[in-house]
């Protein structure tokens, strides 16, 4: 199974072009912030590249901004080439499948318009499990 799913910021806005054959692809970075951080230490983030296509590249161009929170969910894909010196060079992608924004739209004064703070600027609602409720796993 290759099944990947990160929530991350824009590094910067998405690069959007077309294929030879008129096909929307859209490049863009996400900085993910490490869960574990030793005391007093900077957070840490690993950035991954994120590739759209198609009509998914035209929702992330049209949408998509630096600095706004998202979650994409997608499969790693690898790929390989050759410098103009002719090394090897690798290198891992996000196929992106699925996107969500990941934070409440932004009102003129720069909060949340839900103003739900509860997981710094995220959107997400608490759901509260009690001992009587039953999981399914």
């Amino acid at each position: 199974m290759n099944k990947v799913i990160l929530m991350g910021r824009l590094t910067k806005d998405p690069e959007f072009r077309t294929t030879g054959t008129g096909t929307p692809v859209a490049s863009f970075s996400i900085a993910v912030n490490r869960r574990f951080a030793a005391k007093e230490a900077q957070i840490q983030a690993d950035f991954f590249n994120v590739t759209a296509w198609s009509k998914q590249a035209e929702f992330v161009n049209s949408y998509f901004r630096k600095g706004i929170q998202v979650v994409v969910i997608g499969r790693l894909q690898n790929r390989t080439w050759e410098d103009q010196e002719g090394k090897k060079r690798y290198a891992t992608d996000v196929i992106l499948e699925e996107t969500y924004f990941a934070e409440g739209k932004k009102d003129s004064s720069g909060s949340n318009s839900t103003g739900n703070n509860a997981g710094e600027d995220m959107d997400f609602t608490h759901i509260d499990i009690s001992e009587d409720d039953a999981l399914p796993f």
